[in-house]
This record gives structure tokens, C-alpha cells and sequence, in this order.
């Protein structure tokens, strides 16, 4: 049972799942500028972990197949990738049952359907459209590299669920600017360095992602764009809050986010070593988690 639990938490690539989960929190707390009640809170934090496994675990049920052909010949190992921290796409690769991987994704999923719903019917709907959205993103993996796209808006649906949570009415400027923020440091940080580590087998599959349409160059230059551009959206994010802007905590992102997306990103052009690829991706992940940090201690210093 261990074995199989482990193998559950491998489908739903939990050590990356808990790293999404700051993204949420993050945008919470900057929205209203303070946490939620401990009810909300408790209550999001379970659908929030609930949603993340479920979304993951949904995402390699509907690429199983293609995950078998794509690695069947040669399983791809990636040793420093943190989706590889644990077994890569125990599914695929016939070590976990597909009855196994069904009930957990729809208990999951069950799970994250009545949290959201406690939270509110607008976060509840969104819940839903991120797992539609998940399937079709999936689908269209040999038909355009435009479904980057639809990962971006997943990404963002997440955080703004979170937002729908604790306030029903959200300034439409403000949720605008979190969902470009999020979105380019989707594409940029995560969507393309991830279809980047599987190039050489998307090539023999046939699938459409932006590294295979683009090559590695203009690959690069198009996360460092994405990158840097999240970067500005987030100062933006946080200097529009009324009454809440904080100089400092924006000026605290930038120093984030010029280490953690910037500094790998412009690594791509001097080397596109899978571990040069992989430093984007992994020092990505930590980047909500990294603004969480430091949102909560900026408080905690003013509040002295």
C-alpha cells in the first residue's frame, strides 16, 4: 500500500503540487492584504491541495497513451527535475493500474468540487472549467502549439478561484492584471522548459509544442519575454492595490523574480543542457512560494 500511495502522489506530482499551492495563498494575501479567516483558510488550503492533486493526476490519465508511446522506447530519465523527484508518469510507464489512478483523481477531484463550492459558486464553476480546460490542453497535444495558451489559463484559474473566495465582486483592472501576471510566468517559467525536457520524443510523436515549433533559440528568447514581462505585471499587481501598495514588497519581487525567472532564463542562451533547462523549470516552481515568503515577512516587519 505504501508502494502504491507513493506511486499516487508520483501521478500527481505532489512535491510540485505543494509548491502550487503558495500561488493561491500569494494572491490571497495580496488581494485583501492580510489572510482570510481561519475557516477560509482552512477550507482552501484542503481544496487548494485537493484541486492541485486532482488537476495533475487528470492531466496524466488523459496522456497516458501518449505518454507510452512517447517514452516506451527508452524511459527518459531526468535526475534534477523536480517533476522526477518522484517516479515520472507512474502511469505510462505500467508501474501504477489505471483503476488505481481513476479513483484517486475523482476523489480528489470530489474533494476539491465541494470545497470550492463551500467557498463560493463562483470558485466551484472555475474548479470545473480548470479540469475541462485540463482535458482539452491534453487533446491537443499533436495539433497546435497554441494549446500553450489553454496551460496558461489553467495555471491562472487556481488563484483566481482563491480571489472568487473572499471577494464576490473583484475590481475587473486588478483581476485582469493577476491573471496576465500568472499567465506569463506560466508560459515562460513552467509550459516551456517542461515540453522542453521531452523535445527529442515530442519530435518522434509528432506533438505540437512551442519548443518543437520554435526550436531552441527562439524558445529561449520567448520565456526570457515571458518572464520578464511577469516580472513587470507583478509590480503592477501590487502597486494597484488601493491603499495597500507596497514600494517595498515590489521592490522585493523584482529581486525575486530577476533571480528565480530571469537569471535561468538567460542561462537558455549561453546552453540548452536538459540541466540548464531543468534549473528554469525547478527555480520557477519556487517563485509564488518565494513572493509568499517574503509578502509575510514584509508584514510581519510593519506590523512591529
Amino acid at each position: 500500500m505504501l508502494s502504491t500511495l507513493r506511486l499516487l502522489f508520483a501521478l500527481s506530482r505532489t512535491p510540485h503540487g505543494l509548491l502550487d499551492m503558495a500561488c493561491p495563498i500569494l494572491v490571497v494575501f495580496l488581494w485583501l492584504g492580510r489572510l482570510p479567516s481561519a475557516e477560509i483558510m482552512l477550507i482552501g488550503l484542503v481544496t487548494v491541495f485537493a484541486a492541485y492533486t486532482s488537476g495533475y493526476a487528470v492531466n496524466d490519465l488523459v496522456d497516458r497513451i501518449a505518454d507510452r508511446k512517447r517514452y516506451g522506447a527508452g524511459w527518459s530519465e531526468a535526475p534534477g527535475y523536480l517533476d522526477a523527484t518522484l517516479p515520472r508518469h507512474p502511469l505510462a510507464s505500467g508501474m501504477l493500474r489505471t483503476r488505481h489512478a481513476l479513483v484517486w483523481a475523482g476523489a480528489w477531484g470530489l474533494v476539491a468540487a465541494v470545497g470550492s463550492f463551500l467557498l463560493s459558486p463562483a470558485s466551484f464553476a472555475i474548479f470545473i472549467a480548470s479540469i475541462a480546460l485540463e482535458v482539452g490542453y491534453c487533446l491537443l497535444y499533436r495539433l497546435t502549439a497554441l494549446r500553450v495558451f489553454v496551460s496558461g489559463v489553467v495555471k491562472t484559474l487556481g488563484p483566481i478561484a482563491g480571489v472568487f473566495a473572499v471577494d464576490r465582486s473583484p475590481l475587473s483592472t486588478r483581476l485582469l492584471l493577476l491573471f496576465l501576471w500568472l499567465f506569463f510566468w506560466e508560459m515562460g517559467g513552467q509550459n516551456i522548459p517542461s515540453d522542453w525536457t521531452d523535445i527529442d520524443e515530442d519530435r518522434a510523436l509528432g506533438a505540437k509544442t512551442i519548443p518543437v515549433l520554435l526550436g531552441p533559440t527562439w524558445s529561449g528568447r520567448l520565456a526570457f519575454f515571458s518572464v520578464s514581462v511577469a516580472i513587470a505585471l507583478n509590480v503592477a499587481f501590487i502597486v494597484s492595490a488601493p491603499g495597500r501598495g507596497s514600494i517595498p514588497y515590489a521592490v522585493a519581487s523584482v529581486a525575486i523574480g530577476a533571480w528565480l525567472l530571469v537569471v535561468p532564463a538567460v542561462g537558455l542562451s549561453a546552453s540548452t543542457s536538459r540541466s540548464v533547462i531543468f534549473r528554469l523549470f525547478n527555480w520557477a516552481s519556487y517563485y509564488p512560494a518565494a513572493l509568499l515568503a517574503a509578502a509575510l515577512a514584509l508584514k510581519g516587519i510593519a506590523s512591529l
